[in-house]
């Protein structure tokens, strides 16, 4: 399935010319500032002075899609990082996103400065509090529901979970996210390649990941019961075979 939203470009123009894709460069920084427009215009729409409507964000998500949203306000947010309008919270939440610097070389400003949104801080801080929790209730997983020391891991056998920016937004589910790690240099956290060999939960596909390509190792008490059925018929376990302690079966 394609995905209806504009790829995210996520290198400086520099970089793009070095890897001759200059043109998916210019095509993404036309869609930033195209959302960022649209953001202005939309809060211009539904703030009345006092509220922002609660469908304001959701309006430009449908419009732009999440990631390209998300690119756009933290840029803005990174951008204004002094402003005290913007919630400390808010703040930690874009600097998770990592936007690299982009100078014009003729004029020496950051071309990062053409997508910041301008509309009022305080108002621009609750529209990106709607736009996070349109995200969350999602219900996709992330870092807070993987093993903190994921990094020194041996991925191999461990249910991963896939971060969102390596999925078409068309396929944002849990059952796309969960993989089961079969195997690959990339599986230790010291091996000499980046490749892990993985079956996804949801429908059994079997492909080739590198190891950043995910947030971590899943947390078991955050494994959903449809996703540990699954996990022991791939390792050719079913629910029977798990062996039981004091009449409780141990999973």
């Amino acid at each position: 399935m394609t995905d209806k939203f504009l790829y995210v470009y996520s290198y400086s123009c520099e970089e793009a010319k070095h890897l001759d894709q200059l043109a998916l460069w210019r095509d993404s920084r036309r869609e930033n500032i195209s959302c960022k427009n649209a953001i202005e215009e939309a809060i211009r729409r539904d703030f009345n002075g006092m509220h922002l409507s609660a469908s304001c964000a959701e309006s430009i998500i449908a419009e732009h899609g999440f990631k390209r949203v998300n690119w756009v306000l933290a840029n803005s947010v990174q951008q204004k990082e002094w402003d005290g309008r913007f919630s400390h919270d808010n703040k930690l939440w874009a600097k998770r996103t990592y936007i690299p610097l982009d100078m014009d070389s003729f004029t020496g400003n950051s071309r990062n400065l053409d997508f910041v949104v301008d509309s009022h801080p305080a108002v621009l801080d609750g529209f990106i509090n709607q736009y996070r929790r349109t995200y969350q209730a999602l219900g996709l997983f992330d870092y807070t529901q993987c093993e903190s020391d994921s990094g020194e891991i041996d991925y191999e056998g461990r249910v991963l979970v896939l971060s969102t920016d390596s999925l078409k937004e068309s396929c944002w589910s849990q059952q796309d996210q969960l993989w089961l790690a079969t195997g690959g240099f990339g599986c230790r956290p010291t091996g000499s390649g980046r490749a892990v060999y993985a079956t996804c939960l949801g429908d059994g596909e079997e492909t080739r990941w590198n190891r950043h390509d995910f947030i971590g190792v899943l947390k078991e008490n955050h494994l959903p019961d449809w996703a540990k059925e699954k996990r022991m018929e791939l390792q050719g376990q079913s629910s029977e075979d798990a062996p039981h302690i004091g009449g409780m079966k141990m999973e």
